[in-house]
């Protein structure tokens, strides 16, 4: 039996019970996600402030005549259903009066270097997932100052807005987030998981696609409830030994309380291109693979680690995207195994469609 009196802690699975002069606090283990809003488009407005209020999309080279997809949008432009991963044009037809600019990977960096910084100066564990998000790990008894904190320090040294989720694990902190934005803060918890999600789609659960969805409500499963309350054994059967139990695992919420402070490592390196004109010649694809092999192959010595998996990304015209890979018989850095890899993936494509992007990728070595 657990005791404690005035003045002592007692921790337990990462909690502390503390009290001083009659006050019950407890110290709890909680994990924020950051994540920038409108992160690209909101360093591009800091650039160009006469454009704040009209609708921004970033995406290829800024011209939606050529094929690109939308990186980011402002709300603005959200507002006219214009969503990341969209082809500009698409975007262009609903959002005619969008002010169009060019991704600036260079910009980007340097301001995600500073907002990471900063989250570091907090004191707590800090994993960096990308340009504009990242967990933290905090031992705190009141998160939503935690959080407020957060977002005043990324405010005062970028003056860029964040969302913070907060969570009693990874998954519903990150899903927390999106209730949050923009530039608020939400808890999502067990305690309030079944409120907040229970009456969703399940593709409101991070992983669970569109395609995933339709095959639940063939199951008769549409909400996260159903889906929570379902037979794993069914799943398993219909989805597989792995995401079967993995979906149903996902919609009781449950998941990883660890956050990681190592650095990031980049798990691998990729090049791709998206073609103005369809290729239609089996000798064009193959040489534009070349090219991208061969990038992907520098990307690789300059990082310093050998790849150990090649992958190829095809998109067809009109806009259907497959994907391959092979494990190479040994890793290599050697720009010719890299090559010869990604045309012997190439391979296994059908070779008498017309290609509109194709795309290279070499996976490093799991530490």
């Amino acid at each position: 039996m657990e005791r404690w009196s005035e003045g002592v802690r007692v921790v337990a699975t990462r909690t502390t019970l503390s009290v001083a002069c009659g006050t019950l606090s407890v110290v709890a283990w909680w994990v924020l996600h950051v994540d920038l809003d409108q992160f690209l488009a909101a360093v591009e407005l800091l650039r160009r402030p006469e454009l704040r209020g009209k609708p921004v999309i970033v995406g290829g080279q800024g011209d939606p005549a050529q094929r690109a997809v939308v990186s980011t949008a402002s709300y603005e432009a959200r507002e006219f259903g214009v969503r990341s991963g969209m082809p500009l044009r698409t975007a262009a037809k609903r959002c005619p009066d969008a002010v169009f600019l060019p991704v600036d990977a260079d910009v980007y960096n340097a301001v995600s270097q500073q907002v990471m910084d900063t989250l570091r100066e907090l004191g707590v564990p800090v994993e960096v997932l990308g340009w504009d998000e990242a967990y933290l790990g905090a031992e705190t008894d009141d998160p939503e100052a935690f959080a407020a904190e957060i977002r005043r320090a990324v405010r005062a040294a970028t003056e860029l807005d964040c969302s913070v989720g907060i969570g009693d694990n990874r998954l519903r902190a990150k899903l927390a987030t999106d209730f949050g934005k923009p530039a608020g803060v939400f808890r999502l918890t067990k305690d309030n998981w079944y409120d907040v999600m229970a009456g969703l789609p399940p593709d409101a659960l991070l992983g669970v696609g569109g395609k995933t969805a339709k095959k639940l409500a063939a199951m008769g499963i549409t909400t996260v409830a159903e889906l929570a309350a379902a037979d794993r054994h069914a799943l398993a059967e219909r989805f597989g030994p792995t995401m079967g139990p993995w979906i149903w695992y996902l919609a009781q919420g449950r998941g990883e309380t660890e956050v990681s402070a190592t650095p990031y490592v980049a798990r691998s390196r990729s090049r791709e291109t998206t073609f103005q004109q369809n290729l239609t010649a089996r000798a064009d694809v193959e040489r534009e693979i070349v090219v991208l092999a061969r990038r992907v192959a520098e990307d690789v010595v300059a990082e310093g680690r050998p790849a150990a998996r090649v992958a190829v990304k095809v998109r067809f015209a009109p806009f259907e995207t497959q994907s391959h890979s092979m494990t190479l018989p040994m890793p290599t850095s050697d720009a010719v195994d890299i090559e010869r890899a990604a045309l012997d993936v190439l391979g296994r494509f059908e070779p008498s469609r017309a290609v509109r992007l194709l795309g290279v990728r070499a996976e490093f070595e799991r530490a």
